[in-house]
Parts: C-alpha cells; structure tokens; sequence
C-alpha cells in the first residue's frame, strides 16, 4: 500500500498547487469611487485589480435614473484597469439608491463603493460576490462606513495566499513558540511601516516587480526549509532578519491592495490604521490556527515515510517559482496570449 499513499500525497500536492495558483490575490478588492461635483452629477472612478492577467469582467450598474455623460476614459495605472467618467442622476444617490455590479458574483472580488456628497458627507460600503450590489444610505454614520477598512484589511491577508504562505514558511522555520513571536513581530513592524509609507505617498515603487519579488521571498523560504538540514544558513539562524526584510516587500504589496481602493479625504489615518490592523488580526488568526497543526505535524514526523516529509515545501516551492514567472509577465512588458 505505499505506493498508494506516495501517490495521494503527490495527488494532494499537485491539487494544492492548482488551487493557490488560482486563488493568488484575486481576493484583491476593486473600488467605485463617486464624487458629487454639482447637484446630482458625480465623478466616476471605477479601479479593478490586474496585477495578473486580465481584470475580472465586473462592470458596476447604476439606478434607471443615472446617465453616463460621455464614454468612460481609461487610463493606465500599475496593477489596475481605471476607468473615468461622469454619471448624473435625476433623483441623486441617496435614499436607498442601489449600485449593482454585473459579473462580482462569478469572482472572489470584493467591490468597495464610497460617495462624497456636496454637503461633505461621504459613506463606504462594500459589495461582495455573495451579495453583489449595495443600497445607499446617506444617514449612515461616518465611523460606520470607515470601519469597512477593517474587514477589508481581514479580507485581504487571509484571502492573499501569497501572504499565508510566507507566514506557513516562518512557523515551519522557527521550533519554538518565542522564537515565533519575535519573527512574526518583525515581519508585522517591516510591513506596517512600507504600508504606511507607501499609502501615505511618501515612497512610491511599482506593484508588479514588488508582486514578483514577493513570490521568490516564498520560493526562498521553502529552499531554505527544504536544505535546513543539511546547512544552517541565514533563514534559519537569524530567522527574523529575514522575515524584517521580507516583510518591507509585503508591506508595499498590502499598500497595492490598499492603492486599488483609495483612503477617504478627511479621514486618511483612521482608515490606514483600521486596514493594518484588519491585516493584523488576520494574520493573528492564521498563526493560532496554524501554529498548532504544525506542532502535531512535528511530533507526528517519525510516523511519515522519509520521502514524504519534504513534499508540501516542494508544493509551496512549485506555487511560489509558478507566480514568480507569472508575475514576471507585465514586469518584462510581455503579454500573455
């Protein structure tokens, strides 16, 4: 029969590797940001994610009283499809006008929606595949509709595979529980830091070599994993050096994310602090899931076949060298055909 569970490990590997190459960051949130420039006409600014391929096919569908004035202009931006236009509404967009968006609910996109009014109010809400439109309330408080910012940071790191999977690399790392703590302190402090740079504008860098690199920090992980050992090297001796270094890369990557949404006028820190911290929280999550499972992964190894000991790291080896090439594409200009 060993050969039979030789082939159900490779069989669960191989499957794994599909599945994350699939799933990586297309948990990426679009953005419909509507602006009120005069009574009932607003700005429209539609932002979805392609970092990878093509953008979803997600367009947002206005109330039967809204009039696009003119053709939507599209306009080049790193890592999304931005389209500009105008749209006036004859009966505005409040009192529980609905935003529908044709094709979210075939994708693992969430859409945030936020209008600013004239009067300087301004609301958040967020469409989901499960539920693909919002119903518009201009009452809704302001704190309210800025703690979407928190779910959206939830959303992002546990839905970023990328993301789990670096962490997946530096609890497999690290054998004891304090070691862990001052790694995954470091990786939390080296992204909270580029994130806020990067969402703040004070440092600039383009998503797609910043998403490539992110795929070869994971690639990196498993290799050192994989020859730990047979040969100490830096990963294993000064874990949180590298996990500090890494994670001022992931830091611009969450920073994409957030780019793909935009921060409200007026209220820029609260909403930065409350997507780090949803960022925070998720990976919190993940760790106390995670850190478990592997301790019984441990004291179960002498069960395994020797063979089979190595393979998830080759699988998350496999995934990480696929989206580094992947993400390779726009980085080199080429085009996917």
């Amino acid at each position: 029969m060993s050969w039979l569970r030789r082939w159900r490990s490779w069989a669960l590997a191989v499957v794994w590797l599909g599945c994350a190459a699939a799933w990586a960051h297309e948990s990426m949130p679009a953005s419909l940001l509507l602006n009120e420039t005069a009574a009932n006409e607003f700005a429209v600014v539609w932002r979805l994610p392609q970092t990878q391929g093509p953008a979803p096919a997600v367009q947002p569908v206005f109330p039967e009283d809204c009039v696009a004035q003119g053709a939507p202009q599209a306009q080049s931006t790193p890592g999304a499809k931005r389209l500009q236009w105008t749209v006036r509404c004859s009966k505005g967009l409040r009192a529980d006008a609905t935003i529908a968006f044709a094709g979210l609910s075939v994708t693992l996109v969430d859409a945030l929606v936020r209008v600013t009014y004239l009067d300087g109010h301004s609301e958040s809400q967020v469409a989901r595949p499960r539920t693909p439109q919002v119903v518009l309330d201009a009452s809704t408080p302001q704190a309210l509709a800025i703690s979407a910012y928190f779910r959206l940071g939830v959303e992002h790191i546990l839905g970023g595979i990328d993301h789990l999977l670096f962490v997946l690399c530096l609890i497999f790392l690290v054998p004891s529980l304090t070691g862990l703590f001052k790694t995954i302190t470091a990786f939390t402090l080296a992204h909270s830091l580029t994130l806020v740079l990067a969402a703040l504008g004070v440092v600039h860098v383009a998503l797609p070599p910043v998403e490539a690199t992110i795929a070869l920090s994971i690639l990196f992980l498993a290799r050192e994993l994989v020859r730990k050992d047979a040969s100490a090297g830096m990963a294993v001796r000064r874990p949180w050096i590298v996990a500090f270094v890494f994670g001022l890369l992931h830091g611009f990557g969450f920073a994409g994310a957030l780019s793909q949404i935009g921060l409200p006028q007026g209220a820029i820190p609260t909403a930065l602090f409350l997507f780090n911290a949803g960022v925070e929280t998720g990976q919190l999550v993940f760790v106390a899931l995670v850190y478990p499972a592997v301790l019984l992964i441990r004291r179960w190894r002498a069960w395994w076949p020797r063979w089979s000991v190595p393979v998830p790291l080759y699988a998350v080896g496999a995934v990480a060298g696929f989206w580094f090439l992947q993400r390779m594409v726009p980085v080199l200009g080429l085009q996917v055909v």
